[in-house]
């Protein structure tokens, strides 16, 4: 006689449940059956493990009939064993998703109403319109989906009340944040002689802000205050090739770091066909324009003397760069992620606009020992409003 599975104990489920510690399996733990559903609840996973990404895929087209083109669900790629997780998310649906530590921040694509929402969970938490920004109809972007270009949390909203919410924002990309209970953004206006360029990249570490710009400079932000306070931290020594790059920054194992990634822009070379796109032409040009990623470069920043060293050796270490906020994570604790690699998805809307298509070619994996880029995801997923982007999964 067979046992039944669904009729063991549920002090055993939750002994069960406990040992897990990918949540892959949690997830798959939980679709067995009805009893062992009711075991996988958040006080019986260790929410503080780390976290390897997983990458959301594309919207795809609406497939339930309702009638407004799009699909309400999200599909979850798992580097880690190659599932699928095919999540109802309805309040990202038709939205650009940027996310920071497990929240997705959507931004509507018709009005560009901006949203924390933590995809698993479903908790949604409300923030002030853009047009409360400084400056907003001056420096609102054409697609109001790409008004903001980059948000990143001081902490998780499901750990605490106390955070920060930290976007670049507007057509010069302007720093500005929230706090819970602001009614409007706060931007962050630099007064020196010298302003910044454009921020490309900001991160949060030992509770300050820090921002990279397209000139090479690290700018550390104070915003503990009423006033807050800025200062230059380090120079990053650019040359002309370097300056064509996108940038980065992220903490790992203690320091600091800016990461160049070239082949963004649009270049004369192909990329192998891999993908047809149809480049939308305008007047006067004779040619299609073509991107993809080409090779990363890495400093390593010590604060204290401000001193910046390039580097080809993360170590153990594993990079994540994308719409998403920069993330590093330790690689042997996750079977099928690659130390001293950069796993990065197709986050530069100034160029892929161009294509009727959108984002979502210009995804890989690069190695930083031999400079090769193989593929993370082989199936095509592409979107102009929402290309894949990194999710690191929690339960709430």
């Amino acid at each position: 006689m067979s046992a039944d599975w669904s009729d063991l104990q549920q002090d055993l489920l939750f002994l069960i449940a406990r040992r897990l510690n990918l949540i892959e399996d949690y997830f798959n733990f939980g679709t067995v059956c009805k009893s062992w559903h009711s075991a996988t609840t958040k006080d019986n996973f260790n929410s503080d493990l780390p976290r390897t990404p997983w990458l959301m895929l594309a919207e795809e087209e609406n497939d339930n009939g309702d009638g407004d083109g799009t699909c309400s669900c999200r599909k979850f790629f798992s580097l880690y064993n190659g599932m699928i997780l095919k999540k109802k998310i309805p309040m990202a649906s038709g939205k650009r998703c940027m996310e920071s530590m497990g929240w997705l921040i959507t931004v509507g694509k018709d009005e560009g109403e901006i949203s924390l929402l933590h995809p698993f969970s479903g908790v949604h938490i409300e923030l002030p319109h853009p047009n409360t920004m400084e400056n907003y109809e001056h420096d609102r972007t054409a697609d109001l989906w790409t008004f903001y270009q980059k948000a990143v949390l001081s902490a998780s909203p499901s750990h605490t009340s106390d955070y920060v919410l930290m976007v670049i924002e507007g057509s010069w990309s302007e720093l500005s944040f929230w706090r819970p209970g602001d009614l409007r953004w706060n931007r962050i206006i630099w007064d020196e002689p010298s302003p910044p360029s454009s921020h490309v990249d900001v991160t949060y570490f030992n509770g300050h802000f820090y921002s990279v710009d397209y000139a090479g400079r690290l700018l550390d932000y104070d915003i503990a205050h009423p006033q807050p306070t800025r200062k230059l931290t380090a120079q990053l020594q650019f040359d002309t090739i370097d300056r064509q790059g996108q940038l980065y920054i992220l903490e790992s194992l203690g320091s600091l770091f800016v990461v160049v990634r070239h082949g963004v822009r649009f270049r004369d070379d192909g990329h192998g066909d891999r993908f047809p796109l149809t480049y939308i032409r305008f007047e006067d040009e004779e040619e299609d324009c073509i991107y993809g990623t080409t090779n990363f470069r890495v400093f390593q920043v010590d604060l204290p003397d401000g001193k910046v060293t390039e580097t080809r050796e993360l170590g153990d270490r594993a990079f994540f760069i994308g719409h998403s906020a920069s993330l590093s994570i330790q690689a042997s604790q996750f079977p099928g992620i690659k130390s001293n690699h950069i796993y990065f998805t197709d986050d530069f809307w100034e160029t892929y606009l161009y294509y009727e298509e959108g984002g979502g070619f210009d995804m890989g994996v690069f190695s930083l020992a031999d400079g090769s880029i193989q593929l993370h995801y082989e199936a095509l997923s592409l979107s102009r409003v929402g290309p894949p982007t990194w999710v690191t999964p929690t339960l709430y």
